[in-house]
C-alpha cells in the first residue's frame, strides 16, 4: 500500500512509540501523585513540554497539554474570543470555523475574510474585519486542504499594530514539525497536533503566552497549572516529544526533499485532465488538484484498489459533496467534485511517487472513458 493521505493522519513513528511505551507498562503512574513515581513521571512531561517548547518558541511562551488539534483550537476560540467581535478566514479547519459560528449564540459576532485562489488568506480583507471592539483574530498557518502558507508573522503584526489588545490565534497542526518558522511576539495562541507528525492520536497542544490571561475550557483537577483539567496522557505526550525530536531533526532536509518530490508529481499528471488547486512554494507536504469532471471520491476508489491511498479533502468534512474550502477559493462545480489531495511523509519514496503518478492518470483517464 502506497499511503498518501499524511495530511489526515500519519503512521505513529515505531521508535518514539518504543520509547514512549514504557509509561503505559511499568511507569504507568499519575503524574499528580506525590510519591516517586508520581514525581518521575510528571518529571518526563516537563521534559517534554521544555523541548516542544523549545522547537518554535521563546521562553515567554508556555505549553497547555490537550486531546488535540481540535481541542486547542476550542481553548483559544472560547477563551480568547469573549465579547465584541472575532475575525477569521473562510479557508479554517473545521476546528476553529464551527467555533467561530458558534460564537454568534455566544454573544460574540464572528466575521469570515475571504481566500485567495489557492486557499490563502486575502490579507487586505482580513485587516479590513477588525476594528476596536475585535477580540481575537485566528488564521491558519499552512491550509489543510490547499497547502497554501500564510504569513501568519506579518499578519499578526498588522492586527496588533491596527489594535493592539487584540489576541492572535493560528492553527499550526499543518506546519509543526513540517516547515520552519519561530513564534513572534505578536502572536499569543499557537495549536499543535500530534498525530499530523507521527505521534499518537488524542495528543495536542496549545502553545501560550505566559502573560495572557487564558480562561479553562475543561475543569476538574486542575491539572496544567489549572489551564486544562484531567489526568495527563502520558504515553501520547511522550510519543509526541519523541516523534517531535526525530521530525525537527531533519525538518528542512525533509522539506527540499518533498518540494522535489511534490513538484515532480504535478509534473507528471496529465495537464488534461487535472487542473493545480494547491499553491508554489505552499507547504512540501500537501498537494490539492482536481480531475475536472470526474468525482473525486470514484477516483479515490479506484486508486485504493490499485494500492494508492489519498484524500478527496479535509477528513473532517468528507460527508459533504463539496469542500467548504475550496468552494470559498472560488472555484466552479466542475473542479470541486474532483478534488484529490495527496499529503506525504519524510517515508514517502521516488518510488512511490511515480507509481501514485502513474495510477492516477490511468484511473483518471478510466474513470473519463466510463462517463462519455
Amino acid at each position: 500500500m502506497i499511503y498518501l493521505d499524511n495530511a489526515a493522519t500519519t503512521k505513529p513513528d515505531n521508535a518514539a512509540l518504543c520509547r514512549a511505551i514504557e509509561f503505559a507498562r511499568e511507569n504507568f503512574f499519575n503524574p499528580s501523585a506525590l510519591y516517586g513515581g508520581g514525581i518521575c513521571v510528571q518529571g518526563e512531561i516537563e521534559k517534554a513540554r521544555k523541548f516542544l517548547l523549545s522547537r518554535i518558541a521563546g521562553e515567554e511562551f508556555g505549553l497547555i497539554f490537550t486531546s488535540g488539534g481540535t481541542e486547542a483550537d476550542n481553548q483559544a476560540v472560547f477563551c480568547g474570543a469573549r465579547r465584541g467581535n472575532a475575525v477569521t478566514t473562510a479557508g479554517e479547519h473545521a476546528a476553529v470555523y464551527q467555533s467561530f459560528t458558534e460564537l454568534k449564540n455566544r454573544g460574540v459576532k464572528p466575521r469570515f475574510a475571504r481566500l485567495n485562489r489557492d486557499g490563502s488568506v486575502d490579507g487586505d480583507d482580513l485587516l479590513s474585519l477588525v476594528d476596536g471592539e475585535t477580540g481575537l483574530v485566528s488564521v491558519v498557518h499552512v491550509n489543510n486542504e490547499t497547502g497554501a502558507v500564510n504569513d501568519i508573522l506579518s499578519l499578526a503584526k498588522r492586527v496588533k499594530e491596527k489594535n493592539p489588545r487584540c489576541l492572535f490565534h493560528s492553527d499550526g497542526v499543518q506546519a509543526f514539525g513540517k516547515i520552519p518558522f519561530r513564534l513572534s511576539k505578536e502572536i499569543d495562541l499557537y495549536s499543535v497536533s500530534a498525530h499530523k507528525i507521527g505521534g499518537l492520536k488524542g495528543t495536542g497542544a496549545l502553545f501560550r503566552r505566559k502573560t495572557l490571561a487564558l480562561l479553562p475550557l475543561i475543569l476538574g483537577g486542575g491539572q496544567e497549572k489549572g489551564l486544562r483539567s484531567g489526568t495527563e496522557n502520558v504515553l501520547g505526550i511522550l510519543c509526541f516529544a519523541y516523534a517531535a525530536e526525530k521530525k525537527f531533526s531533519s525538518l528542512e532536509r525533509d522539506a527540499a526533499r518533498l518540494e522535489t518530490l511534490k513538484e515532480w508529481i504535478f509534473s507528471a499528471l496529465d495537464g488534461q485532465i487535472f487542473t493545480r488547486i494547491s499553491p508554489e512554494g505552499g507547504s512540501p507536504y500537501l498537494l490539492t488538484v482536481s480531475a475536472r469532471g470526474l468525482r473525486g471520491e470514484i477516483l479515490q476508489r479506484l486508486l485504493e484498489a490499485r494500492g494508492v491511498i489519498v484524500g478527496t479533502g479535509s477528513a473532517c468534512s468528507s460527508k459533504k459533496p463539496f469542500s467548504r474550502v475550496i468552494e470559498a477559493c472560488g472555484y466552479e462545480k466542475e473542479v470541486l467534485g474532483g478534488v484529490l489531495r495527496l499529503s506525504f511523509c519524510p517515508e514517502t519514496t521516488e518510488e512511490e511517487a511515480h507509481f501514485a503518478a502513474k495510477a492516477l492518470n490511468e484511473c483518471a483517464r478510466e474513470l473519463s472513458e466510463r462517463v462519455r
